[in-house]
């Protein structure tokens, strides 16, 4: 019983191993496939920050009842 454990166990292994490696060159396909966009801050106009800022106070205002 003890060895087929051992033998599951050690099977287990090799099978992590080469998924770890599918996984890697998955990734690295993915990599050079496209060059990824910078991401740069959003910004938020000031008409947009004050609709927010407006809901949310009615929304404090209500609760507070």
């Amino acid at each position: 019983m003890t060895d087929l454990l051992s033998m599951l166990h050690h099977e287990r292994a090799a099978l992590a191993r080469k998924l770890a490696g599918v996984d890697a060159a998955i990734s690295a396909l993915n990599g050079s496939a496209a060059p990824k966009a910078a991401k740069g801050r959003r910004t938020m106009s000031a008409a947009a920050r004050a609709r927010i800022s407006a809901a949310q106070k009615k929304r404090w205002a209500k609760a507070k009842k």
